[in-house]
Parts: structure tokens; C-alpha cells; sequence
């Protein structure tokens, strides 16, 4: 065989060095995937919360602080990295296989059988966020390298003070502390992924994220000064308090509504509105019939929902932005007066959160504007931000089809396959017929999936329109595999 074919079998030899969790030998009941699951996330959490010990400083501007939403990390512990090294060797494996880089002849049954160890691409309605998953061995292989080659660049980039102030000894402590989690997030991911559990870590742990940061704002007790005296920093415990502690209750309502640089009920209240407009739009789908040409009489459906790509553009358009806010606050700090360093992004310290905010260039206008006045100030940022989401989304859509092996042209080979075929079409015609749903429900499901970021960004939403738009769908098809599990049990749980 070509090249293909030799990279494949390169890492045959370290596959019986890597961790791995045995598939599930017989079903699991649904009591014990729920158990299973709860560990797993307990687990994250507790890592989550836990300090790296040996770190010497982690103050001032964090430089990953747009990417944390999608990478469900927390800075200064354990979980630094989140899922990034899985994610992104997921994401490597499945560009490399998408554009047949990675070869694959289905004829050779050793090479098939190595290639599904390698990469297994996944059916196209399947929640894509699984493609992610670290259930198979290159990819374990090559998010454990990830997770070496991070920790190492975190350590010597100084995120936690210069090597000299840490010493050797504690430099690499940090790195074995930051490997040894990612290895225990990629075995987390997989234990669910063969059956032990619900949906995939990834999707959890994103989910878990997001949650954890809208019910902080929403209760945390934590005081804050602004100027107005001391304030919670929680909305809902804050309205409580000002009604409380105010004479004037139309006044102390009105703060509680519209309070600046805290969260507050307004801010609250678009975050519910959102996630029940993302839920309704969930339902949108068209149901094409198809029936075997095998057994006759057996018939069935094949959904192609209107976000046929699920989160994948805003997760692609988040990491994309995230990436170009990392490498253009690194050339600001040491090339200010650069003009093309100025193009690409003039940053400026918030007195609010600490963390550097594009204030010029084009980071400033790929960022939501921070609220309604600030659009009518700035309708060109506006305009120009809103275009931006609604085109890159519609791309990514639209790109991510044809490598991921979902597009009208791999749908109707698989159907093929599996010998199914659609009632009053032609089998030649069938890819054809798909083609009419496929890339529509594509490009126009990304574009959706921008106007929903961008409506939560533009309402104040609380986290991120991106945050939102990632935990709801997470959260939906949760609820929709909680529903079929259930349904296969007899009785709630299992009993």
C-alpha cells in the first residue's frame, strides 16, 4: 500500500503500552451508567478544585481565558489542561483521515482492522463532539504526547512563575501532575465511551464547565466593592440583598436589573431565554423514509436535524478566535508600536476581571461588543461581529461535512452498505436526493448556531454566547440519551 498504510501500522507497537479501559462485556444497566457517570464527573470536579502543588504564582492575565469554555479547564490546578490534549488529537486524527492523508484500503482486512483501532470515524448523525473521544489507540497515543509537549511549554512559559523561582525538582513535578491528569481525563472519556456510562467525557466534562460557572454568578456569596459598596457578586443573592437592605425598592430592583461588570438578573434571565430558544430549534429536523432491500417490510427514518453539525461550528469559530487572541496578546506585549502587530490586536488590561480585552485591531472586531450602548457606539464593530460569526459558522459547517464523513456523498454509501434505500427513488439517485437536505441543513444550521451566539453575546447571557450554545446542546442530547436508556429499562433507574 502507499504512505497511508505505513503510518498506520507505526504505531502498532506502543498500543499494548497504553492505558485502557476494557469494553463492557455484557449491557450495562442504566442504574450503574448513571453511577459510573456521576464518579466520572465527581472525579473531574475534585481535580477541577484541586492546586497544582509547586506552582509559584498564578496571577495577573491569563492568557488561555478564551479558550477555557472550550476546553474545560480550570487555571492553577490539576485540570489545566482539561480536555485539550483528546480534543485536540481527535481533531488532528480526523482532519488527517478526512482528507486522505491517512489512507485507508477497506479490502485489506489487517488494514481496516488497524485503522479502526486507529481511527474510528463515526456514523454522521452521531453526536460529533464523540468524534473527539479517545477510545482508540493512535489517539490515545497522540493525546498523551499532547498532554507531555503542553504541560512542558506551560512550565517553560512561566504561567507559574520562572523556571529559576520554581527549581528543577518542582518544574517537573508540575509536568508529571499535568500529564498524569490528562491521562486520567482520556481514561474517563473512554470508560464512559465503552459503556459504562452516558454520552462521552468530553461532552460531560464541557457541559459540567458552563453549568458550574451561570450557577456561580447566579448564587456565589463572594463580596465585591465596585465603588457602590460592598456587593454579592451572585445576581439572585444580590437582588435579595439590595431589596433587603435598600429603602428604595424600585431603585434597589433596578440595580439588581441592570447592575454594570456583575452578573445580574437581566443578564440571568437571557441565559434561560436562550437555552429554551436552543431547545425549541433542536426539533427542527426533516425525516427522510428509507427500508431495506433485504427484509421486506422493514422500514425506518433517517433525521437530518437543522443543526446537522451540532456545536462543531461554534466549537471550530471558538477555538479559531481563541488561538488568534493567544498569538496576538503574546506579539502585543513585545511589539506594541508594530503597525501589523496593531492591526492584529491592541489589548488593554479590564479594571473589572484582570483579564486583557481587545480594545483596537481585529481581535476587537471578532469580539462581542460588551453591551447595547457600546453597539450603538460602535455600529460598524457590530455589524462587522455579526457577519464574521454568521459567515465563519456556515463554513465551518459546510467544511466539516466532507471531512468527517458526513456529507450527502458518505451518507449514501453508508446507507448502501447497509443495504437501505429510500421509497421512490433510484439507488443512483440517492446521493442526489440527499443532497437537496444535507448541505442546507449544513450551512444554514451553522449560520443558526452563529445568530444564537450572537444573540446571547448581544443580551448579556451569562459565561459566553459560545459557552451557552455549547452547555445547551450538550445538556439536550444528554436529556435525549437519558430518555432512550431509560425507555430500555424496565422502570426508572433500573428498578
Amino acid at each position: 500500500m502507499g504512505g497511508g498504510f505505513r503510518v498506520l501500522h507505526l504505531v502498532r507497537p506502543f498500543l499494548s503500552f497504553l492505558p485502557e479501559v476494557q469494553t463492557a462485556d455484557r449491557k450495562v444497566p442504566f442504574r450503574e451508567k448513571v453511577i459510573y457517570t456521576v464518579i466520572a464527573l465527581f472525579i473531574f470536579l475534585v481535580c477541577s478544585q484541586l492546586p497544582l502543588y509547586g506552582i509559584h504564582s498564578t496571577t495577573g492575565a491569563d492568557p488561555f481565558y478564551w479558550m477555557r469554555v472550550i476546553l474545560a479547564s480550570s487555571r492553577g490546578t490539576v485540570m489545566e489542561l482539561g480536555i485539550t490534549p483528546i480534543v485536540t488529537s481527535g481533531l488532528v486524527m480526523q482532519l488527517l483521515a478526512g482528507s486522505k492523508i491517512i489512507e485507508v484500503d477497506n479490502n485489506v482486512r489487517e488494514d481496516r482492522a488497524l485503522f479502526n483501532i486507529l481511527v474510528g470515524l463515526a456514523p454522521s448523525m452521531i453526536d460529533l463532539l464523540i468524534i473527539f473521544s479517545a477510545r482508540n489507540g493512535a489517539q490515545k497515543l497522540l493525546g498523551i504526547l499532547i498532554a507531555v509537549g503542553e504541560a512542558v511549554a506551560y512550565v517553560l512559559s512561566g504561567m507559574y512563575g520562572s523556571v529559576g523561582q520554581l527549581g528543577v525538582g518542582n518544574a517537573i513535578l508540575i509536568v508529571l501532575q499535568l500529564i498524569f491528569a490528562g491521562i486520567i481525563v482520556i481514561c474517563l472519556d473512554e470508560l464512559l465511551q465503552k459503556g459504562y456510562g452516558l454520552g462521552s467525557g468530553i461532552s460531560l466534562f464541557i457541559a459540567t464547565n458552563m453549568c458550574e460557572n451561570i450557577i456561580w454568578k447566579a448564587f456565589s456569596p463572594t463580596t465585591i466593592n465596585s465603588g457602590r459598596g460592598a456587593e454579592f457578586e451572585g445576581a439572585v443573592i444580590a437582588l435579595f440583598h439590595l431589596l433587603i437592605t435598600r429603602t428604595d425598592k424600585v431603585r434597589a430592583l433596578r440595580e439588581a436589573f441592570y447592575r454594570q461588570n456583575l452578573p445580574n438578573v437581566t443578564n440571568l434571565l437571557a441565559t434561560v431565554l436562550i437555552f429554551l430558544i436552543v431547545v425549541y430549534f433542536q426539533g427542527f429536523r426533516v425525516v427522510l423514509p428509507v427500508r431495506s432491500k433485504n427484509a421486506r417490510g422493514q422500514q425506518g427514518s433517517y433525521p437530518i436535524k437543522l443543526f446537522y453539525t451540532s456545536n462543531m461550528p461554534i466549537i471550530l469559530q471558538s477555538a479559531l478566535v481563541s488561538n488568534l487572541y493567544f498569538i496576538s496578546q503574546l506579539l502585543y506585549r513585545r511589539y506594541s508600536g508594530n503597525f501589523l502587530v496593531n492591526l492584529l490586536g491592541k489589548w488593554k488590561e479590564s479594571e473589572y476581571s484582570g483579564q486583557s480585552v481587545p480594545v483596537g485591531g481585529l481581535a476587537y472586531y471578532i469580539t462581542a461588543p460588551s453591551s447595547l450602548a457600546d453597539m450603538a457606539a460602535n455600529p460598524f464593530h457590530a455589524l462587522f461581529y455579526i457577519v464574521f460569526m454568521l459567515s465563519a459558522c456556515a463554513l465551518f459547517s459546510k467544511t466539516w461535512i466532507e471531512v468527517s464523513g458526513s456529507s450527502a456523498r458518505d451518507v449514501a454509501k453508508q446507507l448502501k452498505e447497509q443495504q437501505m434505500m429510500m421509497p421512490g427513488h433510484r439507488e443512483t439517485n440517492l446521493q442526489k436526493e440527499l443532497n437537496r437536505y444535507i448541505p442546507t441543513a449544513a450551512a444554514f444550521g451553522g449560520m443558526c448556531i452563529g445568530a444564537l451566539t450572537v444573540l446571547a453575546d448581544f443580551m448579556g447571557a451569562i459565561g459566553s454566547g459560545t459557552g451557552i450554545l455549547l452547555a445547551v446542546t450538550i445538556i439536550y442530547q444528554y436529556f435525549e440519551t437519558f430518555e432512550k436508556e431509560k425507555a430500555s429499562e424496565l422502570g426508572f433507574f433500573g428498578f
